[in-house]
């Protein structure tokens, strides 16, 4: 079997309630293993799953009779995940809260700050987990929700099963466009959904943009485009993010390249007006000082003597 790709089905009732509770490790291919999960489960639990590997992103089915619940830490490694509920009820809980998501409705989210989860009794599921940084969303505490039944989730579904079905049959380019398929798939739901997504979202957005622009203030190509383009965001998303904070993108970014001239104004930079303003990327040196007395109420000049006294 190719060593990038395999799939195990997990069946407690052949594994013994035993490996069940004290965890499981299966390896496929050249040195792959699949996670070692620690579940409390009630004797005689029915829990039977089908976990695929797909490069570096892995599709989980599951279904379980009996309740499930994890209270051990889930290991926190930022990984992007998209959580399907067909039947019964996925709980996710966090250092902060706790996330239900019910039968017919999907959650894209990180794992980061995930204490645990519980799985009602019925649910069935599926999981895709796949690096974060692959499909380049949602950050921080971000995160998409919405129905099954939307065109964007049933092609990911249909191309999960389909990758689950064939996976055994394919060679290594296969695996490889299999996995960049579902990068794109994953991609076009948080596209479809983060304009939806519950306003929880705008925050966590704001302070990502915010911390990229204050990276690149002196850069010449900084704007709302290149900071949507970093986010993977559409503008439209972007824009409305801000706008609950009553600062458009732009003005954040001309108040802070603002800042910054206004303190190396009274730094031993030594540079010129003219020099501060070209390299905060103000088109003159005129613009400068007309942006400067809007802000302060002085000029970059009157602005150095007051505080050098």
């Amino acid at each position: 079997m190719d060593s990038l790709c395999g799939s195990v089905r997990l069946d407690t009732e052949r594994l013994g309630v035993d490996a069940f509770r004290d965890g499981w490790e299966a390896r496929i291919g050249d040195g792959f293993a699949l996670p070692k999960f620690s579940h409390e489960a009630t004797v005689g639990t029915a829990v039977t799953g089908l976990a695929s590997r797909v490069g570096d992103s892995v599709i989980t089915d599951f279904e379980t009779a009996t309740r499930v619940r994890v209270d051990s830490a889930v290991p926190d490694n930022g990984e992007l995940r998209v959580y399907v509920v067909h039947r019964g009820a996925y709980l996710l809980r966090g250092e902060r809260d706790t996330t239900t998501v019910t039968a017919g409705r999907f959650l894209l989210c990180r794992s980061t700050g995930l204490t645990g989860y519980e799985v009602a009794a019925g649910t069935v599921a599926r999981v895709i987990g796949l690096p974060a940084e692959a499909v380049g969303v949602l950050a921080g505490g971000a995160h998409a929700t919405g129905p099954v039944t939307a065109p964007e989730v049933r092609m990911l579904l249909a191309h999960t099963g389909a990758v689950q079905s064939t996976l055994d049959d394919l060679g290594e380019s296969g695996v490889h466009a299999s996995r960049n398929a579902l990068v794109e798939l994953v991609r076009g739901v948080s596209h479809g959904y983060l304009d939806a997504a519950e306003p929880g979202m705008a925050g966590p957005l704001v302070r990502s943009a915010r911390r990229f622009a204050d990276h690149l203030l002196a850069d010449p190509e900084l704007n709302p485009t290149l900071l949507a383009r970093h986010l993977n965001v559409s503008l439209r998303t972007l824009h409305r993010a801000f706008a609950s904070t009553g600062e458009p993108v732009a003005a954040y970014i001309r108040r802070r390249r603002l800042e910054q001239a206004r303190r190396e104004l009274l730094s031993p930079s030594r540079r010129t007006v003219a020099e501060i303003a070209a390299h905060w990327q103000f088109a003159d040196s005129s613009h400068f000082i007309r942006t400067f007395r809007r802000q302060y109420g002085r000029t970059p000049s009157q602005y150095v003597r007051e505080h050098r006294r």
